[in-house]
């Protein structure tokens, strides 16, 4: 397959055949969808609500993974990310449970859904429909109808505009979390630069998704972050599995200087096989600037290259799209050089098919 095939957007065309470029592209007007719809959602709380649940699998659970880490000084209760069937022991009328499920038909968030009722917590519900859709309307639990006309793919883990300012949205009908119009302006206005400096028609090394997914084609990339961008690079490294379908991971500053750096220098194929991505930010405190500089040159001292990426954006909550854009961008020009369509998940779905043929044993 000719590199030159990420160059056009005819040749794209014919390998892209669920348009999930369509869906990149338009991350900014998921959000400003999103954004406008929940101006239309009423909650009361029953009860004071002491802490949240997020109860959601893959795609549908990154949008609280990255609320989780970016509003972790805003948010007036803690907030747990529930993955797999059972609630943990806490949740009780006190608790604010969010059931995110695009499909609407996620058994773990099903089993959940019924687990918190039982409890009696306070629910919300996040979806495009499916069974849990049916379950808010006929419960009248206060939810979010995604009506994904900007994720073209139709893929769960690009409809990530919609799942996190979905779940703000939410958030702030509880009274938990606040955010203005003129900070979604600036996502959004961020988004749209990053898509115009990302799209198809920008060659070569001055598209830098471009350049980055020659950097980590053939190679076993780590994504290095610090603070509130983790939850962003959760998305990254799903994108890219998923996208991509390339081994693809991110790890945590300052928990990888604890152990991680004593790891280089084994199997010695690190050399030739890895590639670490330094994700920059002039919003990290200067102790964790310091520790990603220190960090990088250490890696490159076990002969392992390494590639710096600098954030612009004036804002956390903007700098974290920011990146949600450019790996989102990278993780599809990835699966164009492998020469892919980006959207089928067949080990996934295959794996779903057998569990549903053999889950029955185990109930």
């Amino acid at each position: 397959m000719p590199d030159s095939i990420i160059d056009s957007r005819e040749k794209i065309g014919e390998l892209d055949k669920s348009n999930m470029i369509g869906s990149i592209e338009a991350l900014g007007k998921q959000i400003e969808h999103a954004w406008e719809e929940l101006k239309n959602i009423s909650f009361t709380p029953k009860d004071e609500i002491r802490n949240i649940v997020v109860s959601g699998m893959g795609g549908s659970a990154l949008g609280a993974d990255v609320i989780a880490h970016l509003f972790k000084e805003e948010l007036k209760v803690p907030l747990y990310i529930n993955r797999t069937y059972s609630l943990p022991e806490f949740v009780d009328m006190h608790t604010l449970v969010v059931l995110s499920s695009y499909s609407g038909t996620t058994e773990e968030v099903i089993a959940a859904a019924a687990e918190a009722e039982a409890r009696k917590a306070q629910i919300m519900v996040i979806c495009a429909g499916g069974t849990l859709l049916e379950l808010a309307q006929n419960k009248g639990y206060a939810h979010y109808k995604i009506d994904p006309v900007h994720n073209a793919s139709d893929q769960p883990r690009m409809a990530i505009g919609y799942s996190v300012f979905g779940t703000i949205g939410l958030f702030e009908k509880a009274g938990l979390l606040q955010i203005s119009d003129a900070d979604v302006v600036e996502v959004v206005k961020t988004i749209n630069k990053q898509v115009e400096a990302c799209t198809i028609e920008v060659s070569g090394e001055s598209n830098p998704a471009k350049a980055l997914a020659y950097t980590m084609l053939d190679r076993q990339p780590v994504i290095i972050v610090a603070d509130f961008l983790e939850g962003a690079a959760h998305v990254s490294a799903n994108q890219h599995n998923e996208n991509g379908k390339a081994y693809v991971n991110y790890k945590v500053i300052p928990e990888i200087n604890h152990h991680l750096m004593e790891g280089l220098r084994f199997p010695k194929s690190n050399a030739s096989t890895q590639v670490f991505i330094f994700v920059n930010s002039v919003l990290y405190p200067p102790k964790i600037s310091l520790r990603m500089r220190l960090t990088q040159q250490i890696v490159e001292d076990n002969h392992i290259e390494t590639m710096a990426v600098p954030l612009q954006a004036s804002s956390k909550m903007a700098q974290a799209f920011e990146m949600i854009s450019l790996f989102s961008f990278c993780s599809f020009y990835l699966a164009m050089l492998e020469g892919i369509d980006p959207s089928p998940i067949p080990f996934v779905d295959a794996f779903k098919e057998e569990l549903k043929k053999q889950g029955k044993d185990y109930e």
